[in-house]
């Protein structure tokens, strides 16, 4: 029996070969690439703004993606979207990720992590453009993780609210690190924080796709970190998830929480349990919670389940931008 074929190489954007400046126009948004330094390093930044520069802005959105994403691939999708309703809107490759410096997959200090994209966000927010609009910290996942350390590191009253999208909060059980290993590795005072060698995940098989006709675009990223975790990411990550969730009363400004009810890959008692303790009036957070739905609210359902996703997004933020 002859070798089966090779795969298709993947498209070269998310939404296949039309090129962007063409892509772009025809969702009516106009983007932009630079490089922003840091003390902590050079980080890639974007943003998404609605076409017509004449068009009034409501307000502005810092987005910041998940572990191994970047700002480039699908998560691109929910900038665009909020760029179409009228908002500004400004993402960073995270450090170890994308096209930011650092090594790929790693984040050693999760706090300098959000320290350093948060002062390219704060350099748009405090800017003359911005700095009387709304503005409102988006984050995906780990990177929800990651925006609420932001938003703890920030000055009262630079946010008019937040948004998060199967935030990481609690950690599911087959995910959570190995002490064994942490502890081990630690030992070699910290000659291997860097080290690709954490066990993967023990995830339960993955829910059939309802949309067979969708391919599974997430795993085409060409900048997507694919190696195993590595051993200063995943202590990080049940630091700060331990550290938030002690600290959930200090947040007292508007959000918004969507979590999907079959999510492997967050626990949705985390955004529960933000809802539950947070300090914000209860008139101002809104929990919703998509039955049957995964951790990719966006771009791993069907279209017309992630179309429900994101009108209550628009419904949300359009409602806050308004009241500002």
């Amino acid at each position: 029996m002859p070798p089966s074929p090779p795969p298709p190489p993947p498209p070269p954007f998310f939404w296949g070969d039309t090129p962007e400046d063409e892509y772009y126009k025809s969702q009516n948004v106009r983007n932009s690439k630079s490089f922003f330094q840091t003390p902590n390093g050079q980080i890639f930044t974007q943003s998404w703004l609605p076409l017509s520069e004449t068009q009034p802005v409501n307000g502005a959105v810092f987005m910041t993606h998940g572990y191994t994403n970047d700002s480039s691939w699908v998560f691109q999708h929910i900038c665009i979207q909020y760029a179409k309703w009228g908002y500004a809107v400004f993402a960073a490759d995270l450090l170890g990720h994308g096209r930011s410096d650092g090594i790929h997959g790693y984040i050693g200090d999760m706090d300098k992590a959000a320290a350093t994209s948060l002062s390219y966000f704060l350099s748009v927010r405090r800017s003359e453009e911005y700095r009387s609009l709304p503005a409102f910290l988006f984050g995906e996942s780990m990177g929800g993780l990651v925006t609420l350390l932001m938003y703890f590191q920030s000055d009262p009253d630079t946010w008019t609210g937040l948004i998060f999208s199967a935030p990481l909060f609690v950690i599911p059980e087959p995910m959570v690190p190995s002490k064994l290993h942490l502890t081990m590795y630690g030992l070699l005072f910290g000659l291997a924080d860097t080290w690709a060698v954490m066990p993967p995940p023990r995830m339960p098989p993955p829910k059939p796709r309802t949309d067979t006709n969708k391919p599974n675009l997430k795993a085409m990223n060409p900048k997507r970190y694919a190696g195993k975790p590595r051993v200063g990411t995943m202590r990080e990550v049940a630091r700060a998830t331990d550290y938030v969730q002690k600290n959930f009363e200090k947040v007292t400004v508007p959000f918004l929480i969507a979590h999907g009810t079959a999510d492997p890959m967050a626990c949705r008692s985390g955004s529960e349990m933000l809802y539950e303790k947070a300090g914000t009036a209860k008139e101002d957070k809104e929990l919703k919670l998509y039955e049957g739905m995964g951790h990719s609210l966006i771009s791993g359902e069907p279209d017309e389940a992630s179309d429900i996703v994101l009108a209550d997004m628009k419904a949300w933020i359009d409602e806050k931008a308004r009241k500002c």
